[in-house]
């Protein structure tokens, strides 16, 4: 089943915010805005306001936007990691250009990833109905409060499935505060390349098998061993499998990458890997993401 993005007419500019900060903060997808010349903000009261700046994630598919106004109405912050499945959820935003339609369902999932959509994928699924131009709305709990971003939908003609997903909003928590600061997120990794899961996967592996490990690199430099291949393409000596990062298991890239998004730049990791069928454990300080 194809996975769509709510906001395939670009020529009439779909899509949907969260005001986030009374100063005039919106929160967005980055597939809302990517594409788009020019970007008007239209409010609840019809008001239209002029977007002042534009700063982007695309590996989390989260844009924020600031636009001009004061003591703006903003939605209260949830917690998406207390979310559950079976609780009632509402999805609003601007489908079809039916402005603040509201829709109820259930969270069906909560933590879904390999999904395809984005690098990092943690996604709150959820049956409200979730249509072009819902992208970048908000998804809220019984209580009103903000604990997602929706972003996309699975589906095969393009219209709701039942099958939507939001980015939580402790992701939008962590993103948001580095692209103001820094119009980007510094993300923190070990200077690893490793190898695509499906090859772990042909050679029985559990785990995040690594392909190069530069010297200099944070992990190079903690002791952590790449594959070496000969120049006929054959394994002379089999890299470190990274098995967990701290207590978080890393069975595949994506487990990887969302680990250590729950770090900074600079922190230090434990990192448990396997080595000639021994297991061993390294202290990383992660570096930036060039």
């Amino acid at each position: 089943m194809p996975f769509r993005m709510p906001e395939e007419e670009r020529k009439t500019s779909l899509g949907s915010g969260v005001i986030v900060g009374a100063d005039g903060l919106v929160v967005t997808n980055n597939h809302v805005v990517e594409r788009a010349r020019q970007i008007t903000v239209t409010t609840a009261d019809r008001q239209k306001h002029r977007v002042t700046t534009v700063a982007t994630d695309p590996v989390t598919d989260i844009a924020v936007l600031r636009i001009e106004g004061q003591n703006l109405s903003r939605l209260p912050w949830g917690d998406s990691a207390r979310a559950t499945v079976g609780e009632y959820v509402l999805a609003i935003g601007n489908p079809f250009q039916l402005n603040q339609t509201v829709t109820m369902g259930i969270i069906s999932a909560t933590g879904r990833s390999n999904v395809g959509i984005v690098d990092y994928e943690d996604f709150i699924q959820t049956d409200a109905a979730i249509n072009p131009g819902n992208s970048g709305g908000p998804l809220l709990d019984s209580a009103g409060r903000l604990i997602g971003v929706n972003t996309q939908i699975a589906s095969p003609s393009g219209a709701s499935a039942g099958v939507g997903f939001a980015i939580p909003v402790d992701i939008v928590s962590r993103v948001v505060p580095e692209i103001i600061r820094y119009g980007r997120v510094i993300r923190p990794i070990l200077g690893v390349e490793v190898w695509p899961d499906n090859v772990t996967s042909h050679f029985d592996l559990r785990g995040v098998w690594l392909r190069e490990v530069p010297e200099t690199s944070a992990a190079g430099k903690a002791g952590i061993h790449g594959t070496i291949v000969t120049r006929d393409g054959r394994i002379r000596q089999i890299g470190d499998l990274i098995l967990k990062i701290e207590d978080l298991p890393t069975p595949g890239q994506n487990a990887l990458l969302d680990a250590l998004e729950k770090y900074k730049v600079g922190d230090e990791v434990k990192v448990t890997f396997l080595r000639d069928d021994q297991v061993g454990v390294v202290n990383i300080r992660l570096q930036a993401m060039e």
